[in-house]
């Protein structure tokens, strides 16, 4: 082992090799990709988007979209490295080449006679006899003693010359790049190293892991509280009236702990009656609604009010409080909107017609101006159109029976009248960013349940690719495909993912038999109207066989090596055909309509369209 000084000098190189190793490649490949990143005008356009300052570029919003987590960690660490460098280079370093020249005070090549002019000089100076110093005696022996020992003794100026020490070759030694006070306290150096590599490779990830566990486990993956989810679970029910779906959605925990001031109370009262109309209160009986709606908890009221002043457009004469108050009910929002999302109508008619044919009509039913019909149209043309098509089968298999595994495949693409995919909605009134999601439902209205759901985003594309050559790769390898169909399949699933295609898919067990007529439904969280619904029939065929069903397997066990008997064959054939020909006709007719290797398949080819939502 190295000397703990030898170590010491070299822990702060180690420190900067660890630091630069990932960060440098990541810092270059995030500037190529902010470099070659596309720079489309993806918001909306309008005369209310623009006054509202969102999107404006100023310097402010620069320094705030620059200043992520991620950006201020990537700074810092340069910040580090830039020190631990100029630290490096100006630092003492206790690692010196032996120079005897320059220890000497000589010139290289320098006469006998000068080195012990030079060797005398030093030896008043720093000889132990003269200089009582601990330091300068060691200094005498260690340096000035070996500088003159290596340029006199010819044995020793040999090695010097050849191995640039006058000992001659040194062994090659190791170390720990670690500091001195890990390494020497008191000579408790293993101990101390012990506490060091426990605290700081076990402890502290296991206390990280401790405290970010506790504060998780309280949401959910779209940081949603877990209470939040209970109320709106336990309260919306499918027979609740739309009138009562703000009433469900105000009861969310993160709601209940906004803080209730006193000097809230005057503001409230006014802006209760500035949206009064717009509260779900019985006119009849008006004053005793207005007692029980001042009965409900604090927050809730409070909560309720902000938001249909929100919506009202009432939040002007807002106090500071209840303005910072509101800022934080929209904040959560989106979120909480995610479990209360609902079918609305759509706008496609309006969307089909011509630019001339809005604008008389905007024109003479609305009266809207010119500019109002500019800015109609630029919303317009960020209202999506989708299409979706829908597969529904067994893998490999000919028909979907009792227990398969059902795999559902469904295919989103979007369309813009502007030509952009990823797009952030028309939403003036909102203070924060907001991008449009949607949500592929497939459902059973009979049983009232849903069958499989899952979120789909147009903003990312990266990684929908990934997603869909995943997901892609996964079902070839299921069907046995060769590596070259595979990857002819994987391309293909990308350039549809570029061209505006998303893919969801999922799987769920097959109910009992008969036949289900579903609902695939696209729902979309920002926009009115932009919501599809196509219908889907699957047939599930009864069980006819346990495990394998090619034959591996019976009801009863594996099949004896001399197989099964004659009879039994005709038995298990007659009632194969008895169970298949009781829908003989229901089969047919899905046969015509295009059900291949047991696929139940739907495209939905029409467009929808919708409106904005504030």
């Amino acid at each position: 082992m190295a000397d703990s000084e030898e170590n010491n000098a070299l822990f702060p190189i180690f420190i900067l090799s660890m630091i630069a190793l990932p960060l440098v490649p990541y810092t270059i490949l995030k500037l190529f990709r902010a470099a070659s990143k596309k720079t489309k005008c993806i918001n909306c356009e309008c005369s209310d988007c623009s006054r509202s300052g969102k999107y404006r570029k100023s310097v402010f919003k620069w320094i705030t979209s620059v200043s992520t987590c991620g950006n201020l960690t990537l700074v810092l660490l340069w910040v580090i490295m830039a020190i631990l460098v100029y630290y490096i280079k100006h630092m003492n370093s206790e690692i010196q080449v032996f120079e005897p020249f320059n220890i000497l005070g000589l010139e290289p090549g320098a006469s006998d006679s000068e080195i012990k002019k030079a060797y005398r000089r030093l030896s008043i100076q720093y000889h132990p006899d003269k200089n009582p110093d601990p330091a300068a005696h060691k200094y005498f022996v260690e340096s000035i003693s070996k500088a003159y020992q290596a340029l006199t003794d010819p044995i020793s100026r040999e090695n010097y010359e050849k191995y640039g020490h006058p000992d001659g070759r040194q062994g090659f030694q190791m170390g720990i790049a670690l500091p001195r006070f890990l390494l020497n306290i008191d000579g408790a150096s293993g101990g101390v190293l012990l506490i060091w590599i426990v605290g700081v490779c076990i402890l502290l990830p296991l206390v990280a892991a401790v405290v970010y566990l506790s504060r998780s486990s309280k949401y959910t993956g779209n940081y949603v509280k877990n209470d939040t989810l209970g109320a709106y679970f336990h309260l919306m029910k499918p027979s609740l009236a739309p009138s009562k779906v703000m009433e469900v959605f105000i009861k969310a925990a993160e709601f209940v702990e906004i803080p209730v001031r006193r000097s809230d109370d005057e503001p409230l009262q006014k802006l209760f009656m500035a949206v009064r109309s717009e509260l779900n209160l019985d006119l009849k009986n008006i004053k005793k609604e207005q007692a029980k709606f001042w009965k409900q908890h604090p927050a809730l009221v409070k909560t309720e009010l902000l938001i249909q002043a929100h919506l009202t457009h009432e939040t002007a004469n807002l106090s500071p409080d209840l303005e910072r108050d509101c800022m934080r009910v929209l904040e959560f929002a989106p979120r909480l909107l995610e479990e209360l999302v609902k079918k609305v109508s759509t706008f496609q008619e309006l969307q089909e017609m011509t630019i001339e044919e809005r604008a008389v009509l905007f024109s003479q039913v609305a009266n809207f101006s010119a500019s109002e019909v500019e800015d109609v149209e630029n919303v317009l043309k960020l209202i999506p159109s989708l299409t979706v098509e829908v597969t529904c089968g067994t893998e490999g298999e000919e028909a979907i029976q009792e227990g398969d595994i059902v795999t559902v495949q469904t295919w989103v693409t979007l369309k813009r009248a502007n030509g952009l995919i990823g797009a952030l909605p028309h939403a003036p009134n909102y203070p924060f960013h907001k991008e449009e999601n949607f949500w592929c439902l497939l459902a059973d209205s009979n049983s009232n349940s849903v069958w499989f759901s899952q979120k789909i985003s147009f903003m990312d594309e990266a990684a929908a690719v990934t997603a869909a050559s995943t997901a892609i790769e996964e079902r070839m390898e299921v069907l046995g495909a060769s590596p070259k169909e595979t990857s002819s399949a994987i391309r293909e699933a990308v350039e549809k993912v570029k061209n505006g295609c998303r893919l969801a898919m999922g799987k769920f067990l097959a109910p009992a038999e008969g036949n289900y007529n579903l609902t695939c439904y696209l729902l979309c969280d920002s926009w009115i109207g932009c919501d599809r619904k196509s219908s889907l029939k699957l047939k599930v065929l009864k069980r006819t066989r346990a495990g394998i069903r090619d034959g591996q397997m019976t009801d009863g066990g594996l099949i004896p090596e001399g197989g099964i008997d004659e009879e039994e064959e005709i038995e298990e054939e007659e009632d194969i055909e008895s169970e298949y020909s009781e829908d003989e006709e229901d089969a047919q007719d899905t046969n015509k309509k295009g059900r291949a290797n047991g696929r139940v398949h739907d495209k939905s080819g029409s467009e929808s369209s919708g409106s904005d939502e504030e």
